[in-house]
Order: C-alpha cells, then structure tokens, then sequence
C-alpha cells in the first residue's frame, strides 16, 4: 500500500512539474520617436496573429549558401494592436508631459497583462539613432517580454 501511494504522488509531482515548465510568451514592444518638431510617430505595438519561426528559416552553409525564399508578405504580422503614444519631442523640445503620458499608458498596458495572467519577465530596451551633424532622427524602443503557464 505504501508502494502504491508513493508511486502515485510521484507521478502526481513529475506530471505537475512537467506542466510547470510549459510556457507561453507575448512580447508588447513600445516604440517612442525622438525625432525632434513632433514629427515621428509613437506606438505600443502587440501581435494578435502568431508566426511559426521554422517557416521562414533555412540553414545556410558554406557548400549551401541559398536563402529561404519565403515572401515577406507570409511573414508580416497583420493582426495586431497599436496604441497611440506622445513623441518625446515638440516644436519647443523635450517635453517631459509626454513622457509622463506615456509612461502612463505603457503602465495601463502592463497592468492589463499582469490581470490577464501573464509575468513580466524580461525587459529589454535601446536606442536606435543617427547621431551624425544635425542628427534629426531616432526611436527608443523597449520589448517587455511577458510569459504565463499555458493552460
């Protein structure tokens, strides 16, 4: 009796800690300009339509050097949400009331995943600009990686 009920709690343990490790990920990547007069154009951008990676990979030898020839049309997500965000700049300069905007609704968007069920995992964030004379142009951008248990 005592062999049985040990057999069964393991397999009760092993199958709860191999359903633990089943995860899911979302990624809401936040897109803010730094292009200066207001002129760029500021999102948080989260796919609805998944893609499968394996689709659009081939691997690239030195014998075998071609390139999968996947469309880029297959590829582009079409389902996805966009909210608006401030730029960071105006006709005066930085404007920090944007800052704080968007902040503000970035915050909204992850609180809205944590009720959902998803963790903040990662965070992951850069600067993408020109940085030459008269630099005009530039995006920060910021990944926030959320993963939950698949259920």
């Amino acid at each position: 009796m005592k062999k049985i009920l040990l057999i069964v709690v393991m397999i009760v343990l092993l199958s709860f800690e191999m359903q633990a490790q089943q995860y899911e990920v979302k990624i809401v990547t936040s897109v803010e300009s730094i292009v200066p007069n207001g002129l760029g154009r500021s999102r948080i951008i989260s796919a609805n339509d998944s893609r499968d990676y394996r689709e659009f990979t081939s691997t690239q030898t030195e014998e075998d050097n071609t390139r999968n020839k996947s469309k880029r049309d297959e590829i582009r997500v079409k389902g996805y949400d966009e909210t608006k965000l401030l730029n960071f700049f105006n006709i005066g300069g930085i404007r920090f009331q944007n800052i704080a905007s968007n902040d503000a609704l970035i915050e909204s968007k992850i609180n809205d995943m944590l009720a959902q069920g998803w963790d903040l995992a990662f965070v992951a964030s850069g600067v993408e600009s020109e940085a030459g004379k008269g630099d005009g142009q530039g995006i920060f951008i910021t990944r926030y990686i959320f993963k939950r248990i698949k259920q």
